[in-house]
């Protein structure tokens, strides 16, 4: 019996340094240089299993998570904080944006480093955890801030954290009688589904309501490992959210994006946001303008079932928070009302 066909990009561990992209052939030597100059910027990482749904580098897996010299370049309305999270931080691993929520961020690491994130300029390897100190002064300034009824642990992903502290951020959470519902924002069900084992698991057990919102942009990282993955989370009476971003090359046609919903709803996971892509340093080749994503949810209008239906954000900068991009909300070629009424004038529409 012939043996099974390994996948173009079979890696047994993460690859990080632009010498171990070459090396698996993920980008050609001559790129070393320009591989080398972002690296002194931006973290990489592609783990195995993210690595395994790769056809080519250039394909919607490989763009995601594949530096390239293209990050070196800044367009004139980048900026390293694009929403506004560091002027809404009143503590370290806090941000509050929200009368009734608040981020709590444990964490700074990923599984995989996604070249258009939006906190590219602070997460990576060296990021770290909140140290015992700080992560005590931000559940104290949880614990004193009684408006606060939902906690969503961010990062950096939370499920990279170990079960043991995992669970303890969870059970101190679960002791503020003032907070009803904790939300977990990961992208390790598809990038490592490896770490979701049991004990990870029981450590997001509580009484309290909790949720979890995994980040997937194109339907092939719901490969069968990440299927039984969510299966499981899904077992223990989680409800799964998913979270999209609107890339060029990824998934900016009708035909991707009917995929990608219609596989999370199929995996028991409700389609909640497609965000708009937010202004961070060197994504500019990857933006789809709102006017074209504006015209792909239209064509998916009657095509995919309600269930399938996300809420199609934009995040304004400055800490205004989301707005949904629908006529009652865009005002002109380049302006943007908030929920206040104010209005703002963006770059990159």
């Amino acid at each position: 019996m012939s043996s099974p066909v390994k996948p173009p990009f079979a890696i047994s561990r993460t690859l990080r340094t632009p010498d171990e992209l070459i090396a698996a052939g993920m980008v050609p030597p001559d790129g070393r240089a320009d591989l080398q100059a972002v690296a002194q910027q931006y973290a990489t990482a592609v783990p195995p299993a993210f690595a395994s749904l790769m056809e080519s580098p250039n394909d919607p897996i490989g763009v995601q998570v594949i530096p390239t010299a293209q990050e070196l370049l800044v367009a004139p309305e980048e900026r390293s904080d694009p929403i506004g999270d560091d002027a809404l931080s009143p503590v370290p691993g806090i941000v509050h944006r929200y009368a009734d929520r608040a981020l709590l961020k444990p964490l700074l690491v990923c599984p995989l480093y996604c070249r258009f994130c939006f906190r590219r300029e602070h997460v990576g390897p060296d990021g770290g955890v909140l140290d015992e100190e700080a992560l005590d002064r931000a559940l104290d300034w949880l614990r004193t801030h009684e408006q606060i009824r939902e906690v969503i642990l961010t990062g950096g992903d939370p499920l990279m954290l170990s079960p043991r502290r995992l669970g303890d951020i969870v059970q101190a959470l679960s002791a503020m009688p003032h907070i009803t519902t904790i939300r977990v924002h990961t992208r390790v069900p598809v990038a490592a589904p490896e770490r979701v084992t049991d004990a990870l698991l029981d450590a997001l057990e509580t009484e309290k309501a909790m949720w979890m919102a995994v980040h997937v942009n194109h339907a092939r990282e719901m490969a069968l490992t990440a299927r039984s993955c969510l299966r499981r989370i899904a077992r223990r009476g989680i409800p799964l959210l998913g979270q999209s971003v609107l890339l060029r090359g990824v998934n900016d046609s009708e035909e991707a994006l009917e995929s990608l919903f219609r596989t999370m709803v199929e995996n028991r996971m409700r389609p909640y946001y497609l965000h708009q892509l937010d202004p961070a340093p060197g994504t500019a080749h990857f933006h789809v303008p709102v006017e074209q994503g504006q015209r792909l949810l239209a064509g998916l209008r009657g095509r995919v079932t309600g269930l399938a239906w996300p809420i199609y954000v934009l995040d304004i900068p400055g800490g205004y928070g989301k707005v949904p991009l629908g006529p009652d909300y865009i005002l002109g070629p380049q302006q943007v009302r908030d929920p206040e009424g104010k209005t703002h004038a963006l770059d990159r529409l």
